[in-house]
């Protein structure tokens, strides 16, 4: 079994999906309610967070996604006792028993998650080492982490790379630094603020980015009793402190999930109240999907998304970083651009291989052709280096049912609204990789009326 397979199969075990196979069957409007919870960007970093702290944390509105479980273990095998109620979506977490994990155990639990690098900065103010194995995640361009380590050796961290992972440490505790970041990476941003929260001095991050989930854990470390300052150029100054309390916190709602529901009622022409959904944070996606022809309805509990009848019209997209247009939110609009009136265009300028979707709705009928040049923007980064970063979409085409193969987590969405769109069967294969972010989202397909069978069930 491949290795895309295996953690498909891993994903879906750890929220109860004892299959990794949906057959579909497609043509039939998604129409109903669902109810969006914490953003998955944002309560693993939150949870992690709970580690630098001297009293227990307490979390609310904790989707039951397989990402959650992952930090969960992780935290365990480090003695933090973590009581986690799926049914209420809270996770308490008490810190106060933190120590060292052997690596074997660590792995175990990671799997293919980037998290563990993330523990890195607490465990060494809590314990003055850490361990992370070799690290994972979705195949969807280079993550490496070869520049979260130069930040924490920026901080003062010794690193030393061996055979099964790396080791660190911290001899003489860690020490406030200033970093320019080339890019405003989330990841480098999370490492930044949760160690530097416990450095000693003034740590000042430029070119930081500043998503909603990036702003919300920021709010989080403030409850702690962190003391961050966030400029309108991007820079984050932060003062260390010695000591950090928990905290009792709701986390902000999942916009990557509430942009994908609605793009899978424009796509399928149905209508989607997603519960939970708030204006603020998805106001560009907002712009676009008015702009390809959907229609939504701002409620105090909720957005509705829906297909107001006539012909969908072309765009072009350029992802970007907040407040830009997410690259989560390219993949599934895309199924909707398939029945455009057109030609659009989407140019990905986060993830140079993010395009690895497309093979399946070509094979499924799409007319989708892939570009090294920077179309229909500005160039980017990835201009110059021959990554297939631009894609054309030519509408509107009739998608029908296949056999495809789920290859990462907003792909895999992808494929599942292209399998509700597409006329006949589809059999959309290691579905347990959608898991890591997106909540029930079997039981979420049933309420919206979609016709399927899950294998397992």
């Amino acid at each position: 079994m491949n290795t895309v397979a295996n953690d498909a199969r891993a994903a879906g075990a750890r929220v109860g999906l004892s299959g990794d196979t949906i057959t579909i069957n497609g043509g039939r409007p998604l129409t109903g309610r669902i109810e969006v919870k914490g953003a998955k960007n944002l309560v693993t970093k939150a949870m992690v967070a709970a580690l630098l702290g001297e009293s227990p944390s307490e979390l609310r509105d904790v989707p039951d996604i397989s990402d959650v479980r992952v930090v969960k273990g992780l935290l365990e095998v480090h003695g933090v006792k973590v009581e986690h109620n799926v049914a209420e979506g809270t996770i308490k977490l008490d810190p106060v028993g933190v120590e060292s994990a052997h690596m074997v155990d660590i792995d175990a639990h990671a799997g293919s998650s980037r998290i563990p690098i993330l523990f890195c900065g607490p465990l060494l103010h809590r314990l003055g080492e850490a361990f992370i194995p070799d690290l994972g995640g979705c195949r969807i361009g280079d993550r490496p982490i070869d520049y979260h380590l130069e930040v924490l050796g920026s901080f003062g961290a010794v690193i030393e790379k061996l055979p099964t992972g790396i080791r660190m440490s911290a001899p003489e505790g860690l020490v406030g630094t200033k970093i320019s970041l080339p890019y405003p990476s989330v990841g480098a941003t999370e490492q930044v603020l949760l160690t530097a929260v416990r450095a000693k001095g003034k740590t000042e991050l430029s070119g930081a980015a500043i998503e909603p989930e990036i702003m919300d854990l920021i709010n989080i470390l403030q409850k702690m009793g962190a003391v961050i300052s966030v400029d309108t150029d991007r820079v984050i100054r932060i003062e260390g402190v010695d000591k950090l309390e928990g905290y009792t916190h709701r986390a902000l709602f999942d916009r990557n999930e509430a942009a994908s529901w609605a793009s899978a009622a424009l796509a399928t022409g149905g209508d989607v109240f997603v519960g939970g959904a708030q204006q603020a944070e998805m106001l560009t996606f907002l712009n676009i999907f008015r702009k390809v022809g959907g229609a939504f309805e701002i409620h105090e509990d909720g957005i509705r998304f829906y297909h107001p009848g006539g012909e969908l019209k072309p765009v072009v997209i350029e992802t970007d970083v907040h407040p830009g247009f997410m690259t989560d939110w390219q993949q599934p609009l895309v199924i909707a651009l398939t029945k455009a009136q057109g030609v659009s265009i989407v140019h990905e300028t986060v993830y140079e291989q993010r395009f690895g979707f497309v093979d399946a709705l070509i094979k499924m009928g799409a007319n989708i052709q892939l570009h090294s040049e920077c179309l229909g923007g500005h160039p980017c980064r990835f201009g110059q280096r021959n990554f297939l970063h631009s894609a054309v979409i030519s509408g509107p085409t009739e998608l029908h049912g296949a056999d495809i193969e789920v290859p990462d987590l907003r792909g895999g969405f992808s494929h599942l609204i292209a399998a509700l769109t597409a006329q006949g069967t589809s059999r959309v294969s290691n579905v347990g990789i959608i898991s890591r972010g997106y909540g029930d989202f079997i039981t979420k397909l049933r309420q919206l009326g979609a016709d399927f069978e899950f294998e397992g069930e």
